[in-house]
Formats: C-alpha cells, structure tokens, sequence
C-alpha cells in the first residue's frame, strides 16, 4: 500500500500543477476610459482577467470626476490605456501621480494610429479615433502585442482572441470599404463635431459644423446660415450627438420639416463588453444612412476570415501600359518587392491620402526605399489615360509607376487582386463628373512575384515603414 502511495502521489500533484500555477497566478489589472477601447480589450482579454471600465454609463469625459474607488484601480494599474487630455481631461492629474509600476498608453500619441487634427483649436487632436474603423483593426493588433508583452503567461489566449477578433473587425471594414456609396448621397450639417474620421474614412459629405465638443456656444451667424441651408434643401440632414447639448436645436429646426438624427459615438446606451464596438459603429452608420435617405449599401460577397496568404493566389497574368506608354506584364514584378495601389487620379481625398502616406513611407525608410516600388493601378480607364497618369503619379513619387490599360485587363488584374470596384453616379448629377467606390489598401508583393500581405487604409506612415523595414 506504501508503494502504492509513493506513486500515485507524485502522479497526482503533476495532474495539480496546471491549475495551481493558474490559481497562483497574479491579477493582471488594467484600466481603459472609454466604452469603444474597453470592449477591444474586452475581446481581446476574454477568458482571462477582465479590463475595468471607468465611464461604464452615460456619463461625457469631457466633465467627469473620478470617484475614491476608481483613483484607487488607477493607481493599482499595471497598464492604463486613455485617450488624451482632449476627451479625457479627468485623467490628467491622476496619471501624473502614478508611479513606475504602471505602464500608461494614450492612443492619441500611438504612431500606429491615424489620429487627425483638431479642426477648432490649432496644435490639438480630434479624439474619436475610433470612428474609422481601420484604426481599430491597427489597434486590436497593437494592444494584443502590447498585452502578450506585459502579460506573456496570458499570451496564448490574447493570440487567440486577437485572431477572433481580426476576423470580426475586417468583416466591418469590409463592408464599409465595399459600400460607403450610402453616405456620399447629401450633405449632413453637424451639431456637434464627432465625425471627422468617419466622413474621411467613407467619404461623407458634411456641411457646416456647429459646434465642438465639448460644446461652446454657437456664434448667431453660424446658425442663421445653417437654418437658410435646411430652408434651400442644401443640406439633406441633421445630426446630433447623444447626451451633449444642442441648445439652439428649436431655432435651428423651427418650422422646418428636416432630417435628423441621433448619433452615439461613445456607445453610451450600449453595455460594454466585447459586441460594443460593432454595435457602436452599425448602429452610428445606419442613423447617418437614414438621415441622408441613401439605400443600405451592397452586401459584398463573402471573404475569408485571415488576411490573403501567399498560398490563396492572389495576383495573376496580365498587360498593361505605364505612364511613360510602355507595355507592362506581371514578369515586371520580378526581382523587387512592389507596392501596388489600386485607385483613380480623379479621386477627391483617399487616393492622395494613401499614396501620399505611401510617399512618406518610402521617404522614412531612406536607403531601404530602393527595394520597394510603387504602382497606381487604375480603376478608372475611362479617364486615366496615359497622359493623366504620367502627370498625376509626378506629384507622389518619382519612382512611381501607373498603370493604365483595357476596360476588360483593369476587371481581370482587379479580380486577380480581389479588388472591388463600382462607377457612382450621383442622382440629378454630371454622369461625367461620377467617383468609383474602390477597395483602398495596399497589396505588398515580394521579388518573386507572390503576393506577401496588404495594408489596411489608414495606416499611418510611420506604421507603414515598420511594417516594411521588416521584410528582407
């Protein structure tokens, strides 16, 4: 019976040690502010330590008081993530108490980050990031990084997460990179300044804004202009924010039959944990929709859960013309790496913005710029004709390339790359004067010819050249 003990016990306390080593194991206690950043934590630590949420309720950062508790679960943070002084001015004393111990993280300083300028006061930052949604795919990424590094016994379950997580933000971003035609339909006015980064993002078209938030008073003049613009039918809706004062609403709207709607950029009326953020952007999107009248957009067609492999064949045969009128096949991607953009020179503001962060890019890596060169494929054949091409690509970089070619290669060179693209034609409008809806990122293929990966739109350009220092 004693030999019996001798073995069994050590065979049990092997079959113990798991869960011991789990149950010894040390809270890891972090702290997010706000709803939209705490439910990508909240995904991303599920099944393991929880985040705690500062402003759980309706509360506005923008005057909100920390109570005993919460100056304690600050202070007691190994990692506390905020915005900035901009939304969340309440923090500003408390983090500048906080000893070593606690690792800070204000999103508004991440290099990762698209973050926008303030359009009201000069040498501020526009807070609400989150809007577009390609900051948070950045962002899962980066904090699942940043969690496996402070936390590396937890780093299994936060790989795990991240990659649940990917799939269900790029299923967003697809869908509004696919069909943001339902938001370029009218001119929104604003009476509150939320919207910056969306109406960037999906090209939305706003009128005049009134106010900043947090809110000031609106200047007569402003209102009175705003009120003619309903009046005349130039502006097709009005919004507002959710729990912020819009005093002169009556005046602005009295008498008048107008559009309006009630955004929830914070997602204050939903409760936080890891759906928030989709229900923050689905439900902000389809008030915008309504408001302007458009159609719920296309659905696209199904993808895949993972970013493109090299193994899922993306790229393929084709013969196009550059901009200097030379013939171009796909042998020409052979011997670099090359950065292809699919895009359109008569594009108002998302073409210029990638390729221009593209050009900066190139310009951070210095010397390691040589191996990489840049494409604009054109979607729009119609009008990019070599001779619009060779003068559009001169502004960007001097090593770029564009690429022109048939109505019939520019759909099969797209499909090869899964691009997606559609003329727009604004009802009553020019049909001369349409935009094309087109997939925006950036499709990264190596010297062998195979597609490597593709960035997402908003990338910053800092973020970018990181990314490509990395590949050798």
């Amino acid at each position: 019976m004693s030999t019996l003990r001798t073995v069994l016990l050590p065979l049990m306390l092997l079959l113990l040690l798991p869960g011991l080593a789990q149950a010894g194991q040390a809270n890891f206690k972090v702290v997010v502010s706000i709803k939209p950043v705490h439910s990508i934590l909240a995904a991303l630590m599920e099944g393991g330590d929880a985040p705690l949420l500062l402003l759980s309720g309706e509360q506005s950062p923008f005057d909100y008081r920390l109570d005993e508790e919460q100056r304690k679960q600050v202070a007691e943070a190994d990692l506390l993530l905020w915005t900035g002084p901009e939304l969340e001015p309440f923090l500003v004393g408390p983090i500048a108490n906080l000893g070593e111990r606690t690792r800070v993280v204000e999103l508004l300083s991440h290099p990762a980050l698209k973050i926008l300028p303030r359009r009201w006061q000069e040498g501020q930052r526009d807070p609400f990031f989150w809007m577009d949604s390609r900051n948070i795919v950045i962002l899962a990424d980066e904090l699942a990084r940043l969690l496996m590094e402070l936390d590396p016994n937890r780093s299994h379950l936060y790989l795990r997460n991240r990659n649940a997580l990917h799939a269900r933000l790029t299923e967003i971003d697809r869908r509004y990179e696919y069909g943001y035609r339902g938001m370029t339909q009218g001119i929104a006015l604003l009476y509150h300044d939320s919207l910056q980064y969306f109406a960037q993002a999906y090209a939305m078209r706003l009128g005049a804004i009134l106010t900043q938030l947090p809110v000031e008073t609106v200047e007569t003049e402003k209102l009175l202009q705003a009120r003619s613009g309903l009046l005349q039918g130039e502006i097709t809706c009005l919004l507002t924010e959710r729990g912020m004062l819009a005093t002169h609403l009556p005046l602005l709207t009295e008498g008048l039959q107008v559009n309006s709607g009630e955004l929830d950029s914070m997602g204050s009326q939903f409760e936080p944990g890891p759906d928030l953020y989709r229900q923050l952007m689905e439900y902000n999107s389809g008030v915008i929709r309504d408001c302007l009248g458009a159609q719920p957009a296309p659905t696209p067609p199904e993808a895949e859960a993972d970013p493109p492999r090299p193994s899922d064949g993306l790229g393929g045969n084709f013969l196009l013309t550059d901009h200097n009128g030379n013939l171009v096949t796909e042998q020409a991607l052979l011997g670099s790496y090359h950065l292809i953009y699919f895009g359109y020179t008569y594009c108002p503001d998302i073409c210029p913005t990638s390729l221009q962060t593209l050009n900066l890019a190139l310009n951070l890596l210095g010397d390691d710029a040589g191996r990489f060169v840049p494409w604009l494929i054109t979607v729009d054949p119609e009008r990019d004709k070599v001779e619009v091409l060779r003068e559009y690509v001169k502004y960007f970089n001097e090593r770029m390339v564009g690429l022109t070619g048939t109505k019939a290669m520019i759909e099969r060179v797209s499909a090869a790359y899964r691009v997606r693209y559609e003329k727009v034609i604004e009802e009553g409008g020019d049909p001369e004067l349409y935009t094309m809806d087109h997939t925006a990122s950036l499709f990264l293929i190596g010297p062998d010819g195979r597609f490597i990966t593709k960035f997402a739109y908003g990338i910053t350009a800092r973020a970018l050249a990181e990314r490509l220092r990395s590949f050798r």
